[in-house]
């Protein structure tokens, strides 16, 4: 039997030659997923609103060999997002994660017009401005990877969903629509949907013990995830391996959407 050998990993799963650009990339899955694409060789470029958060991830990409720039902008300031897609587009990025995100939990009933607006602009609009400024270029060089993150709400309603559920179905949506426009130029556009992962965002139902034991129970793996489960799928579909899904949404979730 023929032993693998690290050159046909490389030609599968390597990144050498390609450009990231990741948004919420100072913490959780934006940051695993960041570290990912720049352990298998890609530069990359991790964008927060937090200078602060940006200079202590980049270090610590820096710290495991990996090539990391930083740049600041407000996914909630609209204007901050098109100046700094305008920017980008001019950096020949070969992927583009767009993992940032909000979830405020007012109720549905409850929920104001600024406060529902706001969710939109940074979990989709967000994405879709990068995509627009980002997928020309990628399509005229015929190479290129988008990974969007949708949710278990993507799919369904639970939690209190209120405009996050929204926004998650809306992510899927345009995911599609990417995928379809951009995927005969050699892009690819698919949505990773996790499960409930420990991050900054979901610091409060961490908080809660009983709460994290139920949410464990839902999965077959009969455990939450960590931001470390997302760097395999960031990588395979960011690579050559992932030349011919897109899409697609797919679950890295423990077994939690079909149980």
């Amino acid at each position: 039997m023929t032993a693998v050998t690290r050159p046909f990993l490389d030609s599968l799963f390597g990144l050498t030659g390609r450009r990231a650009v990741v948004t919420g990339g100072s913490s959780g899955i934006g940051l695993a997923m960041a570290e990912a694409l720049g352990r298998a060789g890609a530069p990359v470029c991790l964008v927060a609103r937090d200078a602060s958060r940006l200079a202590r991830a980049a270090a610590r990409l820096t710290n495991a060999g990996v090539d990391a720039s930083t740049a600041s902008c407000d996914m909630a300031d609209a204007g901050a997002v098109a100046a700094f897609a305008a920017r980008a587009a001019d950096g020949a990025f070969d992927i583009l994660v767009a993992a940032a995100g909000v979830n405020p939990r007012p109720d549905m009933a409850d929920i104001t017009g600024q406060e529902y607006a706001a969710t939109m602009q940074v979990n989709v609009h967000a994405p879709f401005a990068l995509a627009q400024a980002l997928a020309p270029g990628m399509a005229a060089r015929g190479w290129g990877r988008i990974i969007l993150i949708g949710s278990q709400q993507s799919w369904s309603a639970f939690g209190r969903s209120g405009a996050y559920g929204v926004s998650k179905a809306a992510v899927g949506g345009l995911t599609r629509s990417l995928a379809e426009r951009w995927s005969p130029h050699g892009v690819t556009v698919n949505c990773v949907v996790p499960g409930f992962v420990s991050t900054p965002m979901t610091r409060t139902v961490f908080d809660d013990p009983a709460r994290a034991r139920a949410m464990a129970a839902r999965t077959m793996t009969g455990r939450n995830g960590e931001p470390a489960d997302l760097a395999g799928v960031a990588v395979f579909l960011a690579s050559g391996a992932g030349a011919y899904v897109t899409g697609q949404m797919i679950a890295v979730d423990g077994g939690f959407s079909v149980h």
